[in-house]
């Protein structure tokens, strides 16, 4: 069989067995709400505490933050590196959307507004980083949300500050040309 047809029909068989897994396992599971609560209340969060005058800027930010955090999420699944053994929706498996496109970006647009030079935010995001690494990372694993392969957690602190950094920098490389 040619190699393409393979990974076709491994594909497929996963599409099923993921479909099956999340139905028996996680919809409405309390990891489930759990992830759905993640969806919704980080936007509701940064709709009240944005700076309106600066939306434009802190909103670029935020996606190019949550498209970072997916692409790597994408990696890391894919390399297996870690997992994660409940889904949102089946069909966004492998990443952790909630996580990916609320949770990383909303924290970041609050540290990207609050924190406004570069050693102020640098400081924050360091603080943010060990919080997340050492303190909710293990939490999603206790909680088998998250499980871990060959990651491990002091591993993260410098993927959420490079990527975070990286952002600001394309932020302002951006202001920087408009005017």
């Amino acid at each position: 069989m040619h190699s393409f047809a393979i990974l076709e029909q491994a594909r497929r068989h996963l599409s099923l067995t993921s479909y099956d897994y999340w139905l028996e396992h996680s919809l409405f599971s309390w990891q489930w709400w759990f992830l759905l609560t993640l969806s919704v209340v980080p936007w509701v969060i940064w709709w009240i505490l944005t700076d309106r005058n600066r939306i434009y800027e802190i909103a670029s930010y935020g996606m190019l933050i949550g498209c970072i955090s997916s692409l790597l999420d994408l990696w890391g699944t894919n390399s297996l590196f870690w997992a994660y053994p409940h889904q949102l929706l089946w069909f966004l498996i492998p990443a952790l959307i909630p996580v990916d496109l609320s949770v990383l970006p909303v924290e970041h647009m609050l540290i990207y507004q609050y924190f406004r030079t570069w050693k102020s935010f640098i400081v924050a995001l360091l603080v943010a980083a060990l919080i997340v690494a050492f303190v909710v990372e293990p939490l999603f694993v206790r909680f088998h949300l998250y499980v871990l392969y060959s990651w491990k957690f002091i591993y993260s602190v410098p993927l959420y500050m490079l990527k975070a950094i990286f952002a600001r920098w394309v932020i302002e490389r951006l202001k920087a040309s408009s005017r």
